[in-house]
């Protein structure tokens, strides 16, 4: 019997979904994220950790745009819901702050201490606490955009179907739209993988936490985002998940860039010539 698809072993799954396992070097890449990171820190006008709510994890990075009422992208990190933080990713604002984006970068409790469930709630909490407060740092609340890598990307697609008028009594188009690369949309495959002894997923949780099992009848348009040569099952999660979108009348685009891995996908948003760039840009600024 299958586990999951025609999975057959946890081996094959981990073969699809175990990043590391499948780039030797790929903790130079950690390293190369925290150093150009911390250059951005050093060189960039920021505002670091932000409490957005009661707990230390819910804190966020604010690099402003020396132009009031920019737009605002706010970025959620990966780490597969278990590691990292915002501080290894404030690179990714480079070249967006220079072209009057505002950028937001969050930081959330991990796996196992709090569940998938509860990060998902701390991220919306960042929206709404930024529909509120962002205007002070330079950004336009009724421009406020999500993008998130891997287990980010996950988190942002989770966002773009939130309920805000019902939970957080917030207008349903509080984000204007979603960027979602290298992401994972349907968790059912972890349940079997390495990952699950920290993610401890249940069926409950997975149906609840699946962004393409959750996909609302109204939202904003998103982008879906992977590196060509990332694993075949990162394809195929943003195109399902794009048909099933789509399938709703949902605006939503799928993009592979060209030469990209899971790790060196991020560099594209601080190069303005490269297509994810482009997208971005397209994005924010269509309605500017």
């Amino acid at each position: 019997m299958n586990l999951y698809r025609d999975f057959n072993s946890q081996e094959e799954i981990d073969a699809q979904y175990n990043i590391g396992a499948g780039m030797p070097d790929w903790e130079s890449c950690i390293e190369r994220y925290t150093a150009d990171s911390e250059t951005v820190r050093q060189t960039l006008d920021c505002e670091l950790d932000i409490a957005y709510g009661p707990t230390l994890d819910e804190q966020l990075d604010i690099l402003p745009s020396a132009r009031p009422d920019s737009p605002v992208l706010v970025f959620i990190h990966g780490g597969y819901w278990r590691a990292l933080s915002s501080k290894e990713f404030s690179f990714v604002a480079r070249t967006l702050v220079k072209q009057d984006i505002t950028v937001v970068v969050s930081n959330y409790s991990l796996c196992p201490k709090v569940s998938i469930a509860e990060i998902t709630r701390q991220n919306r909490a960042v929206i709404a606490w930024l529909r509120r407060h962002v205007q002070q740092y330079h950004g336009d609340p009724d421009k406020i955009f999500i993008s998130g890598h891997s287990a980010g990307a996950h988190l942002a697609a989770m966002l773009c179907s939130s309920d805000w008028r019902g939970e957080y009594g917030l207008n349903p188009d509080v984000i204007k739209g979603g960027i979602a690369i290298s992401g994972v949309y349907d968790l059912q495959p972890l349940r079997y993988s390495y990952l699950q002894p920290v993610l401890l997923l249940s069926h409950e949780l997975i149906r609840e936490q699946s962004p393409c099992f959750v996909i609302p009848d109204s939202g904003p348009g998103m982008l879906m985002s992977v590196g060509e040569k990332e694993a075949s099952e990162f394809h195929r999660q943003a195109r399902d998940y794009q048909q099933a979108r789509q399938a709703k009348g949902l605006k939503s685009l799928f993009q592979v860039e060209k030469g990209e891995y899971h790790f060196s996908i991020l560099y594209q948003l601080l190069d303005p010539n490269s297509a994810l760039f482009g997208k971005v840009m397209e994005m924010m600024t269509s309605s500017d």
